[in-house]
């Protein structure tokens, strides 16, 4: 399942635009994030959905050198050289997830050079769904595809991290690309980055996602988002020297040692890790939850979640707080921030004979409060995949 506008939207812009047929077409889908808020650094778990909607590239042979690059929705072009690692300026900031990987994949004997690519997406832009790495993901797997090679899904993922860290600037973990990569069509993905293994989860038939868009635009490389990693890694330190065991990353901290020498170091740094730490406990708790279908219990971890969002990690915004009050008020099962937070979207827990009733009373809430959102239906979706032409 893929986002056919999309798809066709990519096509048809690529053919007006070079006068071509694509040789190869990808798609990716944007994702998420249920629950496991910035755990995946920290080497912790996740659990998060590909989605309905996503990006599409597309590449066919150029006659000059080098790559002509067309974002459809922008109605933008760029040029640039693939074989160096020469950032693009500020004003074209969105193909620097594009070259990126391109050079990256080099590094895997898998040169591409010569050609017209156009992208179309249906994420929308600075919502917190990920766009950015459904195009790293929907590059990758054009160009691999071009290429005529393979390459194993993790590997595609990293190469897509470190293109977002290297050429946009943002320190991100690996979660929106592997959710991109392994999504499953009504399905969670269940992701540990200690491991880096991968599970599908199944969910009630009963239950879906709403996404509430408050329309704040936010970009993670400019948000604290890089600074909080740094507290989770000095955080570690601090708790290296007081806890019994070694620890490499706060995945490593049990969650009551946690809780009873959080006083013992920087403030600050504590009220980070707490975030994180009550995260991975929670991903842990939502397998057994959803096996055994207590949505109720489910759904107030999502709210749990935004709470440590909100005073501990300090990445949500007003806005935020006020769709997530919407759904309290609403009696929705659960919300929560959904990604890297400082804007995006929230993601809502509902019952499916209850979404439109829901969605209805939190738009009205919301509006009331001086908002302007939009709500979508979130379908679980099936991951990246090349588009048969």
């Amino acid at each position: 399942m893929y986002d056919l506008k999309t798809v066709q939207l990519a096509n048809n812009s690529h053919q007006s635009k070079f006068s071509s047929c694509a040789d190869v077409q990808s798609y990716a889908p944007g994702r998420i994030e249920i629950l496991g808020n910035h755990t995946d650094y920290n080497l912790g778990t996740t659990l998060s959905a590909a989605i309905n909607c996503g990006t599409s590239m597309v590449l066919s042979k150029s006659k000059s050198n080098g790559v002509n690059l067309f974002a459809a929705d922008l109605n933008k072009s760029i040029h640039f050289d693939p074989t160096n690692n020469e950032k693009i300026s500020e004003e074209y900031n969105w193909a620097n997830y594009v070259k990126g990987v391109f050079y990256l994949l080099q590094y895997h004997d898998i040169k591409v050079n010569n050609v017209n690519c156009t992208f179309s997406g249906s994420i929308p832009m600075g919502a917190g769904l990920s766009s950015s790495a459904a195009l790293e993901v929907a590059t990758a797997y054009a160009i691999i595809s071009y290429a005529k090679k393979s390459l194993d899904p993790i590997d595609i993922a990293k190469i897509a991290q470190k293109a977002e860290q290297d050429f946009a600037g943002c320190n991100c973990g690996l979660l929106d690309q592997f959710s991109s990569i392994f999504g499953v069509n009504s399905g969670l993905v269940y992701s540990d980055f200690r491991t880096l293994k991968v599970k599908n989860i199944k969910i009630p038939s009963d239950i879906r996602f709403i996404m509430i868009n408050p329309d704040i635009k936010h970009s993670l490389a400019d948000s604290p988002y890089n600074s909080r990693r740094v507290s989770c890694e000095k955080a570690v330190v601090e708790l290296n020297k007081i806890l019994p065991y070694d620890i490499k990353s706060l995945r490593d901290v049990d969650w009551k040692d946690f809780r009873e020498n959080k006083d013992k170091i920087d403030s600050e740094l504590a009220k980070r890790a707490e975030h994180v730490i009550a995260e991975i406990h929670r991903v842990e708790q939502s397998l057994f939850l959803l096996e055994e279908q207590k949505l109720e219990d489910f759904g107030k971890l999502l709210y749990d979640s935004h709470e440590t969002s909100r005073l501990a990690f300090e990445n949500s915004c007003p806005e935020l707080d006020i769709v997530v009050n919407a759904a309290i008020e609403s009696d929705a099962l659960g919300a929560r921030l959904s990604g890297g937070g400082w804007g995006g979207s929230v993601v809502v827990l509902a019952r499916e004979n209850e979404t439109d009733v829901i969605s209805k009373k939190m738009i009205k809430k919301c509006i009331e409060k001086g908002l302007n959102p939009t709500a979508e239906i979130i379908i679980p979706s099936d991951g990246a995949q090349i588009i048969t032409l």
